[in-house]
């Protein structure tokens, strides 16, 4: 017995699903839902995405039924979930990092401190060359020690 084709819409919801959400743009697409897309359509292989790693790519390839592949060490670095901390001190409330964060993490006004709301927070690092004085970091997810 055969299993019937998996519908392309839910196909796409089952490849967003395994994605770490980061939306980071390191696959070359401007978020994890793109990606996904593409992989669905068969314009993007398995091995894109440096926040998934090899588990990752492993599990992308089992749903499209594609043979596994390692991810692309050239897009990046696998690392454990962090989050971005702006320092108190050195913020001069520029809102470059508020406008470079791809889920609406960090708060803040023109000209006082910014804050990042750490469950919203997915790591992506964009934030981070964004800021003109330095004053984000990024720290080790508490849940993920």
């Amino acid at each position: 017995m055969t299993t019937p084709p998996i519908a392309a819409t839910d196909l796409v919801e089952r490849l967003d699903r395994l994605l770490p959400q980061t939306q980071c743009g390191q696959c070359g697409y401007a978020g994890c839902r793109p990606y996904a897309e593409a992989m669905a359509s068969g314009e993007a292989g398995i091995d894109r995405c440096p926040p998934g790693g090899d588990a990752g790519a492993r599990a992308l390839a089992h749903v499209l039924a594609v043979p596994e592949a390692p991810y692309d060490r050239t897009r990046g670095e696998h690392k454990p979930p962090q989050v971005a901390v702006v320092v108190e001190a050195d913020c001069i409330g520029c809102t470059k990092c508020i406008q470079a964060c791809p889920v609406d993490a960090i708060i803040g006004a023109n000209k006082l401190m910014h804050v990042v709301l750490d469950p919203l927070c997915t790591g992506c690092e964009l934030c981070v060359p964004a800021c003109p004085v330095d004053c984000i970091v990024m720290e080790l997810r508490p849940d993920a020690a």
